[in-house]
């Protein structure tokens, strides 16, 4: 291969120097903090301005509130998330304490990728106007700029920095400026309308004739430190080392024309080139029942025509196809058996091994080596017109499926303020894709970056090839291995200690008990954890909503929702541990009707309008972790029918790093006197509310390691809303 310099660097086109257009990933380290303060606000706007001109090229009504695809919202959900997202993580950090607006920050802040848990019935939402959306990102604009202009910023930033959440917001914003330019290209053409911001490549013709280059190996350190130079999510840092063995490479990406050989070979007709998970993609895939073609080609007569985001164009031969990772795998399979050579997509560490030859990255070359960063056009452009030494498209014009699943490196930790960027990913069911695309901006466009995909979505995505013997593990790891999830798995689901008996399922036993002679339709568990006091309600309420703010622990519970067991790893000293099941059957719920369960991540303190109409409402362990418990009880008897119950429980731990000592229902002195929980609790109340019985304790133990163990003592309170 050529020698890794930047001179090896083909350039022949010119970038689109639109002021607005061409942006660089914050550096970390460098400048004066006041210089950097005026960095951050520029780049905070410049994103904000382009997300906002993404929109711009929606033509009609139904563009905005109709969906592209059914696993995904409509666009004006994604056109008020991203600014919500800045509200929602400054709230988390508890740099702010207001909200802009409640409503469309509880409707736009969940569902983007299709996890089990995700609410994609539109009939659940009732959509904002798309002005009311335009006026929140006003408002939003000029508090986070006010923010920037007024936070504390020492060099460098880092994972503690108030400039970090910042970066976070905008890097999000970012991410759903490329996700959305997808959306837009699966949206009806006569939805969209030509922009002049956004201009597709007109350079079109035959395809080069792709051939395999010899690649030497060698060895890697996949992974960044946690002082590095650039923004980061969470999945990118930590520590991989890999021994690459050497390897052949396709010179170009897979063109139109490339795999258009595949298709006329039967090759979406054909099971023994897909894998199981591919085949049944590919037969249920369509309105039609089977797919047909790649998603972004119209056929046309005997021939296709071509969808960029905005246009219909002749079928440009010589672009990289566009499909997912499922159509990418059959392709190679394909191949395999048409060339008798072991043709596979490469793996994560391969990919690396290529990018080796590019010695710069975003914020610091002078121009794209490669159709990314929106430097050139608006869509993917000829597949030989960027080489780097013996390669072309080593990044950018179209993202590269790799064989490899997401998961983390040695030394991954979550970002307290982000818990669920990576973990729900990191099921076997999500693959790496690898080197940005044409809109692939900020940390998109990074070396480092690292994004995964279930495996039957569209991305402007494609791949190349390789002839490799490399071996990847496609399976994800069988054990639940978040510390924290497993602790609270072993919680709900495993043994007692010192006899205290389970105690989220003798909360629900508890619950079933006050509520007496009411109904029984509707129940809503609060702060539902890994989701046993919901499985237990279920029993005996029609419709059970398990709702937690933590992703995490709502992943946990809709796989054992789903399968009906779940695998963990608990410390027993040091680096050792044992090995353990949650498993419905033998904690004797296997004839609970789980479909009346849904979990859902979400804010207690902010809830969608609608979690109503509940016979029950149950909060356990909540209170003493919410920020402003006041606020909470002040809502609650929104959501609870007239003479419904609220269950309360709380071992009334206030802390300082949950709740701020000025919202703390009781644990201290008012006026120099006592005020214990309780009473804050009856004072809280009292408007709505009244009491049902006296209070109760109820002792819970949860084990950290063989020989450690929390034992406390929960208080709980019964309440009845008060009827007219």
């Amino acid at each position: 291969m050529a020698e890794n310099t930047a001179s090896q660097i083909d350039h022949s086109v010119t970038p689109d120097d639109h002021p607005q257009k061409i942006t660089r990933t914050i550096v970390l380290n460098d400048g004066s903090p006041e210089n950097k303060r005026q960095e951050l606000l520029n780049y905070f706007h410049q994103t904000f301005d382009q997300y906002e001109l993404l929109f711009e090229t929606l033509a009609c009504q139904k563009a905005w509130y109709e969906k592209a695809i059914p696993l995904r919202h409509p666009l004006i959900f994604y056109y008020g998330h991203t600014a919500a997202f800045f509200v929602n993580k400054l709230i988390t950090a508890k740099l702010i304490s207001e909200r802009v607006d409640p409503y469309i920050e509880s409707t736009v802040a969940i569902g983007v990728d299709e996890m089990s848990w995700d609410d994609l019935d539109e009939n659940n939402y009732q959509w904002p106007t798309v002005q009311q959306v335009r006026d929140y990102r006003s408002k939003v604009r000029a508090l986070v700029s006010g923010f920037i202009r007024n936070m504390p910023l020492e060099i460098p930033i880092n994972w503690e920095s108030q400039a970090w959440i910042i970066l976070m917001g905008i890097e999000h914003e970012r991410i759903h400026l490329e996700t959305s330019s997808v959306l837009i290209r699966q949206l009806p053409i006569s939805y969209v309308r030509p922009h002049s911001y956004w201009q597709h490549c007109t350079d079109t013709g035959s395809a080069p004739e792709n051939r395999l280059i010899e690649m030497p190996g060698g060895s890697l350190r996949l992974g960044k430190d946690y002082d590095n130079l650039l923004y980061g999510w969470d999945n990118e840092y930590g520590c991989c080392e890999v021994d690459v063995a050497p390897f052949q490479a396709s010179e170009y990406l897979v063109s139109n024309q490339e795999f258009k050989a595949f298709i006329d070979a039967g090759g979406y007709d054909n099971e023994r080139w897909w894998t199981d998970e591919g085949w049944a993609w590919n037969t249920f895939s369509n309105t039609d029942g089977k797919a047909r073609h790649p998603e972004f080609w119209i056929p046309e007569g005997d021939s296709y025509r071509y969808r960029t985001m905005l246009a219909e164009i002749d079928m440009p031969w010589n672009w990289p196809v566009d499909v997912n990772c499922h159509e990418a795998q059959a392709f190679c399979r394909w191949k395999s058996e048409v060339t008798g050579k072991q043709i596979q997509l490469p793996s994560e560490a391969e990919w690396y091994h290529l990018r080796e030859a590019i010695s710069t990255d975003q914020p610091w070359w002078d121009k794209a080596p490669g159709n990314i960063n929106l430097e050139y056009w608006s869509s993917s452009c000829p597949v030989d017109q960027f080489r780097t030494g013996e390669l072309y498209d080593i990044i950018g014009n179209v993202w590269q499926w790799t064989t490899t699943p997401i998961d983390g490196y040695e030394g991954f930790r979550v970002h307290p303020c982000y818990d669920d960027f990576s973990t729900p990913t990191f099921d076997g069911r999500h693959n790496l894709i690898k080197g940005g695309c044409w809109i692939s901006t900020g940390n998109y466009a990074i070396k480092e970056s690292r994004y995964a995909f279930r495996r039957h979505f569209f991305q402007h995505a494609g791949f190349r090839y390789v002839e490799s013997s490399a071996m990847t593990n496609t399976s994800s790891n069988p054990y639940e291995s978040d510390a924290l999830v497993a602790q609270y798995l072993a919680f709900h689901f495993g043994e007692s200690y010192f006899d205290v008996p389970n105690y989220p399922e003798a909360c629900a036993r508890l619950c079933y008990e006050v509520s007496g002679d009411t109904p029984r339709t509707r129940a809503l568990d609060l702060g539902c954890s890994v989701g046993r006091t919901s499985f237990e309600l279920a029993r005996w309420f029609q419709h059970v909503d398990g709702i937690d703010f933590s992703a995490r622990f709502i992943s946990a519970a809709a796989e054992l929702q789903e399968r009906g067991k779940i695998r963990y790893h608990l410390t027993t000293e040091g680096e050792l541990g044992d090995y353990f099941i949650a498993d419905t059957t033998e904690m004797g719920l296997d004839d609970v009707d789980t479909s009346r369960i849904r979990f859902t991540q979400g804010d207690a303190c902010n809830l969608k309008p609608m979690f109503n109409d509940y016979d029950l409402v149950f909060a356990g362990n909540l209170i003493d972790r919410l920020n402003n418990p006041a606020q909470f009880l002040d809502m609650i008897h929104e959501r609870i029918r007239p003479g419904g119950i609220l269950v309360i429980t709380s071992p009334y731990t206030w802390l300082e790093e949950y709740t701020p000592r000025q919202n703390w229902l009781g644990g201290i002195r008012e006026n120099g006197e006592a005020l214990d929980t309780y009473t804050g609790l009856q004072r809280a109340l009292s408007k709505h509310f009244e009491e049902v019985r006296p209070p109760v304790d109820l002792p819970f133990v949860i084990r950290e390691t063989a020989r450690k163990y929390q034992h406390t003592v929960a208080q709980c309170t019964v309440w009845r809303h008060k009827t007219l």
